[in-house]
């Protein structure tokens, strides 16, 4: 029975992350495409990781409103060591911006939008599965019982 109740728990709460990698740079001038294109091919659920490379730069997570105006006096996360990480705890638009004086108005500057995981299409145990595990495991305990 336990081992039951364990295979049906960690089936029904497994959720995998993924990491994301990102040249965080300026991008050229005659460049036609941007970071906010790079984000917007991608699906971010809350616990995935991207992870930011870059030389003398840095990156911050800034409000809607610093991303606006490009406005780096007061990120929310701040990071200047070539290879940041950031996980994403929520499911709400973040903020990108270069704390370099000059980059994010030359286009280094990303929004990422992450879905919560219940707006997901896919999960670690597909529903059927799930409803077959959960079946053995009722009839499991009326072995028991």
């Amino acid at each position: 029975m336990f081992l039951w109740l364990v295979i049906v728990l960690t089936i029904s709460v497994s959720v995998s992350s993924h990491e994301h990698k990102l040249n965080w740079v300026v991008p050229p001038a005659n460049s036609s495409e941007s970071f906010n294109d790079w984000a917007s091919n991608k699906r971010f659920q809350v616990r995935d990781i991207i992870q930011f490379k870059y030389r003398k730069d840095s990156v911050m997570q800034v409000t809607k409103g610093s991303y606006k105006q490009c406005n780096s006096s007061h990120p929310r996360f701040y990071s200047n060591t070539g290879k940041t990480r950031f996980m994403f705890d929520h499911s709400v638009p973040y903020y990108f911006i270069s704390g370099t004086s000059g980059h994010c108005e030359k286009g280094q500057k990303m929004i990422v939008e992450v879905i919560s995981l219940d707006q997901t299409t896919t999960s670690s145990a597909p529903p059927a599965a799930l409803a077959v595990l959960l079946c053995l495991f009722s009839l499991s305990l009326s072995f028991v019982a």
